[in-house]
């Protein structure tokens, strides 16, 4: 059994309990805001998948509405992890009922794809549940190992829910290592990779797009190029190292700490919360921030209503 979770996502019926309890490491990861840099990450290495690829190539519009993609990422995980069981189950199979739809033939490959096979699910969950726990170690905090090992084993109910058998999700730092060696030699970059990853790395938004929102976009990517894997990096014709980097790390690494120390400040509390409904939208913030916050002084307040 998974240290924070029950044995599986049918376990129980009561729509209060949770399948991540606020003491899992599931809980400090996801809950801190890098997991924003984490999931631009994800959607970095994700596009390096060619059948995966293929899926937000021919479905998905984030290039034209990137903020749309991502609030409905973040209110996704955010239902999974801090959400009760109820909110969990129906936010997985609204999920399972999106991936129905998507399927067709890779160009690049000339092979099927369908968003509900299992290898290309579980290389989706694989790389946003280790970009999660990447971000949170660069620019949050320090894990041990068997911290690392209990997030990763938690992480495979969430797996589970969109219909992964459990024997086939790694569940520890050594398993991810040979599950990311075992798939490396599939990766490619597309032309339509290439122009997904420059547009998360070098950002453009539109001039109507709020000055905020872009000025974290500006900021996000280059933090999420930071953590990808140097071979990667190569894969995707990113650069190994650039002179912002340095610079960019230290710049975070103290952000990112302090600004959850903010909350307990009334005014800022409402500005951060106001930030953050714009850019990951409001059932996230409700979920993930006002949920950490109701259990952790030191990140402020009680919940307020945004109504």
């Amino acid at each position: 059994m998974s240290a924070g979770v029950d044995s599986g996502p049918d376990a129980g019926t009561d729509a209060t309990t949770r399948f991540f309890e606020p003491g899992s490491v599931s809980w400090k990861v996801i809950g801190h805001p890098v997991a924003l840099i984490g999931g631009l990450r994800a959607l970095i290495i994700q596009t390096m998948h060619p059948l995966a690829m293929a899926g937000v190539a021919q479905y998905s519009d984030f290039r034209r509405d990137p903020l749309k993609r991502l609030r409905g990422t973040s209110a996704y995980v955010a239902s999974v992890v801090f959400g009760d069981r109820e909110t969990a189950l129906a936010a997985a199979a609204r999920v399972k009922k999106v991936h129905e739809r998507v399927r067709g033939i890779d160009p690049v490959t000339g092979k099927q794809f369908s968003a509900d096979d299992p290898e290309t699910m579980l290389w989706v969950h694989c790389t946003e549940v280790h970009s999660f726990l990447a971000a949170y170690r660069a620019y949050a905090g320090h894990l041990t190992h068997a911290e690392r090992d209990r997030y990763l084993a938690e992480q495979v109910v969430a797996a589970e829910l969109i219909g992964l058998p459990r024997a086939m999700v790694p569940d520890s730092v050594a398993s991810y290592r040979r599950y990311f060696a075992d798939v490396r030699p599939q990766l490619c970059v597309s032309d339509t990779a290439t122009a997904t990853i420059d547009f998360v790395a070098r950002p453009r938004l539109s001039a109507r797009t709020a000055l905020d929102l872009r000025l974290a976009a500006w900021t996000f990517g280059p933090a999420a190029v930071a953590i990808v894997p140097r071979d990667l990096r190569r894969l995707g014709g990113l650069p190994e190292r650039s002179r912002r980097e340095l610079p960019l790390r230290a710049i975070n690494n103290v952000a990112w700490r302090v600004a959850p120390l903010l909350g307990h400040l009334p005014v800022l509390s409402t500005v951060l919360d106001g930030w953050a409904i714009r850019m990951v939208g409001e059932t996230t913030v409700k979920l993930a921030l006002h949920q950490v916050r109701a259990r952790d002084p030191r990140v402020g307040s009680r919940p307020r209503s945004h109504r």
